[in-house]
């Protein structure tokens, strides 16, 4: 969609990468991407004027002229996820689209315990899809942070780079904490172990967002 909208200002073919790729059903907030063209038009057109060929559930919230040195995906010097979780008994319906559901009651504190083992540099292969084509494993967690108000539980996960659907599978292996099904440090033992089978099975997409990509200041881009 990005692609046809931005091929309407440009007047030709337009080629977007992006800082980095979501699953079906999985939304972002701050998405970022880069584009080369060799049109010439004011920011707003790059804004305005794509996101009225956009659908509504996408929009374009600010554009700059870039360096040519810089890119997205490898650019980016850090990374933040949030995943919204609603626990209650009953699913949600309005917010079915927008938020993962647990049925049972979850407590944060015991979670909260687990999350520290998970802070600094890893191997996070048990977190990390079959499919995912990540040249390494390794991986730095700068914070994990995990907040509770009424029946509604978030997770906000900041690191310089996430596996293919890390985010969703550590949010699965908490819950099994918050749960009492495992203790605390069992999480521990699963990021030690290196291996898939080890963890939870990934939750539900419906709950995750990219909620920022950041880069270095000299880029000059809006933060």
């Amino acid at each position: 969609m990005l692609h046809a909208a931005l091929a309407a200002i440009a007047g030709g073919p337009i080629t977007v990468s992006g800082a980095g790729r979501t699953d079906r059903g999985v939304h972002a907030r701050g998405q970022v991407a880069h584009f080369d063209t060799g049109a010439t038009r004011p920011d707003t057109a790059w804004v305005r004027g794509v996101n009225a060929f956009l659908p509504e559930s996408v929009a374009v919230l600010w554009a700059r002229p870039v360096e040519a040195e810089f890119h997205a995906r490898f650019s980016a010097v850090a990374r933040t996820y949030r995943y919204q979780l609603i626990n209650r008994p009953v699913r949600p319906a309005l917010a079915a689209r927008y938020a993962g559901w647990y049925h049972a009651p979850l407590d944060v504190d015991p979670m909260r315990l687990a999350a520290r083992a998970l802070l600094g540099e890893h191997d996070f292969s048990a977190f990390r899809a079959a499919e995912c084509e990540a040249a390494t494993p390794v991986r730095t967690v700068h914070s994990l942070d995990i907040t509770r108000e009424g029946e509604r539980i978030e997770f906000v996960i900041r690191a310089n780079a996430f596996l293919h659907h890390m985010v969703r599978n550590i949010v699965g292996t908490l819950i099994y904490v918050g749960i009492g099904r495992q203790a605390p440090g069992w999480v521990a033992e699963v990021l030690a172990a290196r291996d898939r089978a080890k963890a939870a099975p990934t939750f539900a997409p419906e709950g995750l967002y990219l909620e920022r990509v950041e880069y270095d200041t000299k880029w000059r881009l809006p933060q």
